[in-house]
């Protein structure tokens, strides 16, 4: 199975209403000793050979494009495969602090693809989402990338958001779909507890959105980024022939992965472990050379085919039976029979020998269906 890294770089420039990632505001000693401290785990770890490589966050350009560089330079020095074969390596951007010279900088340290946030192109809703950039600055961060030679550049946008009707998110679709990027991701707001959100919520429940109303938007996203070219591999993510995330897909596919940074979740061998997310606690144990604190646990059996297959319904090829077996021992159907029957009468999931998967209708439930494998007994 392929390998992939993330490394979460936890500082950001502002902190979003809506966010609960491990972040903190951008403070230069801080974020330095931090990055000290990501090296310090980063060089623990054997050098092996890794096919993706994801620098997500917070913010991680809110260090500047040199930094950036010099950490991809050192990952791709410890995981860049053998005989200097090709790697996807993905950073996250925020569009604002994009500038000129930094996409060529990233791009000469390995980059080949970017993630930039633009969530809406309306400035009401990204005053509302807290975010402080314009269209006009997506816009140019796009068209960064594009001269550097960046091979591959997605937007993510946020439909739900407080306020958004149907006719602002076809807006902020059509917008996307203009600046023919090669992938979009389109996330359903959701209300964490413990952000600022949350507490709007309880306040004013009222300026939220229902069910009914984020699945509008979402149907609206289907068709529109579907009439456009873009392929829905994934619930949230479509695609330009050629441009789906392989970092993203190794994690549907129940792939092996390494995460570096405080919070940063690792998958191997079957164990599952999340580091701290107190950044005190791991910028210490990193930088000791001690055991970073956090949580682990395996998944073995029936709980780890039942993950398997809760991740591979998330994608356009669903659960493949006979790979599935192999894979895991378990054949599908007579281990799911009842819940595959239930969901297809329902008209959730398309049952075939080949494949079973999430019909146009499932893709609004996934939730529930996917959770009903993993509740099975």
């Amino acid at each position: 199975m392929p390998l992939g890294i993330y490394v979460h770089l936890a500082f950001c420039p502002y902190i979003c209403p809506y966010c609960d990632f491990a972040k903190w505001p951008y403070r230069e000693s801080s974020a330095r000793r931090y990055l000290d401290a990501l090296v310090a785990e980063i060089e623990r770890e054997a050098p092996q050979p890794a096919a993706t490589i994801f620098l997500g966050g917070g913010t991680p350009n809110t260090h500047d494009a040199p930094t950036l560089a010099a950490l991809i330079e050192r990952l791709r020095a410890r995981f860049g495969p053998p005989g200097g074969g090709t790697t996807e390596i993905t950073i996250e951007l925020n569009p604002e602090l994009v500038g000129p010279g930094d996409c060529e900088t990233y791009r000469r340290a390995g980059v080949s693809r970017v993630s930039i946030g633009a969530q809406s192109f309306d400035a009401g809703e990204v005053r509302m989402l807290g975010r402080r950039h314009s269209a006009a600055e997506v816009d140019r961060a796009v068209r960064h990338a594009r001269d550097a030679g960046i091979g591959s550049v997605s937007l993510d946008l946020i439909f739900a958001v407080p306020g958004q009707t149907p006719r602002s998110w076809r807006a902020s679709l059509e917008h996307a779909i203009a600046l023919d990027v090669d992938h979009i991701s389109t996330y359903g707001l959701t209300v964490e507890a413990g952000t600022p959100y949350a507490a709007l919520q309880e306040r004013e429940p009222n300026r939220f959105l229902d069910d009914d109303a984020e699945a509008e938007l979402y149907g609206i996203a289907i068709d529109s980024l579907g009439a456009a070219g873009y392929e829905q591999y994934e619930i949230s993510n479509f695609a330009r022939p050629g441009h789906r995330c392989a970092h993203n897909e190794n994690y549907w596919d129940n792939g092996e992965y390494l995460g570096f940074g405080v919070g940063a979740a690792s998958y191997r061998g079957g164990e599952r472990s999340v580091h701290t997310r107190v950044l005190d606690e791991y910028v210490e144990a990193a930088l000791s050379g001690a055991p970073i604190p956090g949580e682990s646990e395996r998944l073995e059996g029936e709980r780890r085919a039942g993950e398997a297959i809760m991740l591979a319904l998330r994608t356009a090829q669903g659960v493949r039976p006979r790979l599935f077996k192999e894979r895991y021992g378990i054949d599908v159907f007579e281990r799911y029979g009842p819940v595959i029957a239930e969901y297809a009468r329902a008209g959730l999931l398309e049952n075939g020998e080949d494949a079973v998967r999430l019909t146009r209708r499932g893709r609004f439930l996934a939730n529930d269906v996917c959770g009903a494998f993993l509740s099975f007994a």
